[in-house]
């Protein structure tokens, strides 16, 4: 799924634990209740994408771009 166009993708309750997701856009997705353990998100566009009760424990985040409203969910989450 690495470089993959998700943009608006239904993945909510997905299992993707361990997904390769670099680089993809996932614009607009609704995540919720996503299982991302361990997920490669590296350099992946998820602004808008609705991350509530995703599981991005161990998840590579670096270079994600998210919003501002993201960024304090998972600050506030995982205590960052």
């Amino acid at each position: 799924l690495s470089s993959a166009d998700l943009r608006g993708a239904d993945l909510s309750g997905a299992n993707l634990k361990g997904a390769d997701l670099s680089s993809a856009d996932l614009r607009g997705a609704d995540l919720e209740r996503a299982n991302l353990t361990g997920a490669d998100l590296r350099q992946a566009d998820l602004r808008g994408a609705n991350i509530r009760e995703t599981n991005l424990r161990e998840a590579n985040l670096r270079k994600t771009i998210l919003d501002e409203l993201q960024t304090s969910y998972l600050i506030s989450k995982y205590h960052l």
